[in-house]
This record gives C-alpha cells, sequence and structure tokens, in this order.
C-alpha cells in the first residue's frame, strides 16, 4: 500500500508551458535572439533552468556566460508572471484534495527552481499541507539523479515500497527508476507516451479518476 505519493510540478500538476514559453521569449527578444512557438516548449522542459534556456539559445550562443545572462533575465521575468496563464490540470485539485484527507503523505520534486515551485505550490494548492516541496536547489543535482527522491523518502519515513512517483516525462521515469520507486505517468502532460515508454514506464493514467483508483487499490 502507498503511504507516500511525490509528484512532479510541471506538465503533472500544473500546466506551465505558457508562462515559461512566454517569459523564455521575453528573455531571448531582450537579448536579441530569436523566439519559439510555445508548443516548442513541451520539449526543452524538463531537465532545469539551465537546460531550458541552453535548448532555447541558438546553437552558437549557448556558452555557460549567454546561459547565465539569459537566466537573470528569464527569472526576473517569470517571478513577475508565473501564474498569468498557469492552471492546475482538470481534476487535480479535487485528487489532492482528496488524497490528503485519506491520510497519504504528498510531496513535490521538480527540477523547477525551486523559489518558484515553493511559490506556485503554496499558490496554487494551499489548503495542502506537504511533507516537502523541492525544486532544483543550488548544490543538489537535478532529476534524473534520485536524490531528490530519496531526501523526500528519508524526510517522509517511509519505506520505498510504499512510495509512488507521479510524473509526464522520461526525465521522470529514470528518476523514480533510479531512486528504485513505482513510477506511473500522466498522459496529459508535455512529454508523448511514447517517450516514457522508451525509458521503461509500464503504467499510465489518462487522468485524475484513474490515478485516484490506482493509488488507492494498490494493495
Amino acid at each position: 500500500m502507498y503511504k507516500l505519493l511525490i509528484f512532479d510540478l510541471d506538465g503533472t500538476l500544473l500546466d506551465t508551458i505558457h508562462d515559461l514559453a512566454n517569459s523564455v521569449n521575453f528573455a531571448l527578444e531582450h537579448f536579441n535572439f530569436p523566439s519559439h512557438k510555445t508548443d516548442d516548449y513541451r520539449f526543452f522542459i524538463g531537465n532545469g533552468v539551465n537546460k531550458l534556456l541552453e535548448r532555447a539559445l541558438p546553437v552558437d550562443n549557448r556558452s555557460a556566460d549567454d546561459i547565465s545572462m539569459l537566466k537573470m533575465e528569464f527569472i526576473r521575468h517569470y517571478n513577475a508572471h508565473s501564474d498569468d496563464f498557469t492552471q492546475p490540470y482538470p481534476g487535480i485539485n479535487s485528487v489532492l484534495t482528496k488524497l490528503y484527507a485519506a491520510d497519504f503523505k504528498l510531496a513535490i520534486a521538480s527540477n523547477k527552481f525551486h523559489a518558484a515551485t515553493v511559490d506556485l505550490a503554496a499558490r496554487f494548492f494551499p489548503e495542502i499541507v506537504f511533507n516537502d516541496v523541492f525544486g532544483q536547489r543550488e548544490g543538489h543535482a537535478p532529476k534524473p539523479n534520485p536524490a531528490i527522491l530519496n531526501e523526500i523518502i528519508t524526510n517522509a519515513n517511509v519505506d520505498k515500497t510504499e512510495v509512488l512517483y507521479v510524473g509526464d516525462s522520461g526525465v521522470d521515469v529514470a528518476t523514480a527508476y533510479n531512486a528504485g520507486v513505482d513510477f506511473v505517468g500522466v498522459l496529459w502532460g508535455f512529454r508523448p507516451q511514447k517517450e516514457l515508454e522508451e525509458v521503461g514506464a509500464r503504467h499510465f493514467v489518462s487522468n485524475t479518476d484513474e490515478l485516484y483508483h490506482l493509488i488507492v487499490n494498490k494493495q
């Protein structure tokens, strides 16, 4: 039986694609780099802010200095516009409320920069007391390194057989398997099912009702 449920944020709990795309495009245009269509960002997101910006930059402008310069402008803009269009996916608030009421321990493990992860979790899920909310922190390896899941599991004092990680990308699949915990892929997120299957995912849900039943029926 599961006791601890750990969720990815972008593409799993929240549809953040428009605000992320708008802020990266704002930063790119600020430095006279070409911008991208919003849908392109589905394949830029997932490995942390530095990798997001690297993928958005032209191939010849991906130095550490270019990324650092762009990052400052991106974060400044995103901090002011992170909820312009962002919303929880349909059914997310309801399923989190039911799971929390049923005494499951809930946590968030994201590659979004930490301050924004904490802010968005508090803003969109104010009724939920998460065990931990971790984004990408300085000095901590990003997913698919399993350290972020291992830290949450240790803090929750549960066995890994009692943990489910819920995500929408191949990075999330690899993170769960690197940590030695169960994984379920959500099909409403940023990445196609094929990507998750290629990394080894075998269990998927199409909506939050399916997610709830998968969790509560685990024996």
